[in-house]
């Protein structure tokens, strides 16, 4: 069987998520009150049995650093394998030339000493399984020099805006990739998630690094679609981007349907995660808990429906929490009524009794705020 490592890439620079990339980068995003985001990819390749994985970073990287630790919790052997984070050094004025091409000319050596023959590289702002080794069968049986893993959607008109779509003849051949700019409902999303060659993956790097400081790895690959054999592989199952506030508030609420978190969710293909040991969660005389995800150590007094709350929450008596995601560590004071909302860690909604957003456009608190 064909051996790979895997990557775990940045977003592009034109993948923006308003507040809370403001304080770490979309892999260190809470999902669910429990795992982040960066734990789906590097599960994935965990389970599909990869060993040595890299991951890239740009910006604050305190947070991810933190959760990433060793890399042991992601059941990745410390003797036979490596979790390595890299973060660019060179962050230039101009954000055209932070890109993920950057960021492999910086570890080039790193990546030519891999001794696997292949690499998958995934992206860490989409939430979905997949495995690897699957598609790293289908991509050497195909003979293809790049294959792409997409999902067809039925909403693209309205949703993943801020993505890529593949255009695909009838042998699943990519001829090119575009940006999604809503003019039709069905799209094949592509899944910034690539497979090819070590070899062919250096040889990309330097020609996007000779043809343009502004190319990233979906512009070279795009480029060369006359001239490569690039197929693309249908993805099965869950799939959500966090690409922005509406996109990230969605993917949490979502998934407090159960027959929907199944499909993402399944015992044989664990999430692992960074564990935190804490006290359970105390409901006193009073509290309403309805079709949530409440996370441990948090003292729940008031009400909290269709809701995420975060780890070490307080929820106050007569307090209402309806629609929102509350991350760790949050405070919503006694008679608050708050709906619609995403609130960032160590937040403090006290004197504020009324905040009500628009569904379709929920409202952000910000980080170590009070109100």
């Amino acid at each position: 069987m064909a051996k790979a490592f895997g990557i775990i890439n940045t977003p592009a620079s034109h993948i923006k998520v308003e507040g809370l990339q403001q304080h770490r980068p979309i892999g260190a995003f809470s999902f669910l009150g429990r795992y982040r985001a960066i734990d789906f990819p590097i599960s994935n390749m965990s389970n599909s049995d990869f060993t040595r994985i890299q991951v890239y970073v740009q910006g604050r990287v305190r947070s991810l650093a933190e959760h990433l630790g060793s890399g042991r919790h992601y059941n990745i052997n410390s003797k036979r394998g490596k979790l390595q984070l890299l973060f660019s050094e060179e962050n230039a004025l101009n954000d055209i030339y932070n890109t993920d091409i950057a960021n492999f000319m910086e570890y080039i050596d790193s990546i030519r000493r891999m001794r696997e023959d292949y690499v998958v590289i995934a992206p860490s702002y989409m939430i979905y399984t997949q495995d690897y080794r699957r598609l790293l069968d289908t991509h050497v049986e195909s003979g293809a020099d790049v294959t792409l893993l997409y999902h067809k959607v039925e909403n693209a008109k309205d949703a993943f805006l801020n993505c890529d779509f593949l255009n695909l003849n009838r042998q699943k051949g990519v001829a090119s990739i575009e940006r999604n700019i809503g003019s039709a409902k069905d799209k094949n999303i592509f899944m910034d998630t690539y497979v090819m060659k070590k070899e062919l993956f250096v040889e990309l790097i330097m020609k996007a690094k000779k043809t343009s400081s502004m190319y990233t790895l979906r512009d070279i690959v795009n480029a060369e679609c006359g001239e490569l054999d690039v197929r693309g592989v249908a993805h099965k199952g869950y799939f959500a981007t966090l690409t922005d506030l509406k996109s990230y508030y969605h993917a949490n609420l979502d998934l407090l349907d159960y027959s929907l978190a199944s499909t993402l969710f399944d015992p044989e293909w664990p999430i692992y995660t960074k564990t935190t040991d804490a006290c359970p969660t105390q409901y006193f005389e009073g509290a309403s808990v309805k079709n949530s995800y409440i996370s441990n150590a948090c003292q729940v007094e008031g009400t909290v429906e269709n809701s995420v709350i975060g780890r070490s929450c307080v929820i106050g008596k007569g307090a209402v929490v309806k629609n929102c995601i509350v991350l760790a560590y949050s405070t919503i004071g006694e008679g608050v009524h708050l709906e619609n909302q995403i609130v960032d860690k160590w937040a403090q909604i006290i004197h504020a009794k009324e905040i009500v957003s628009d569904p379709a456009d929920p409202g952000y608190i910000q980080r170590d705020d009070t109100l």
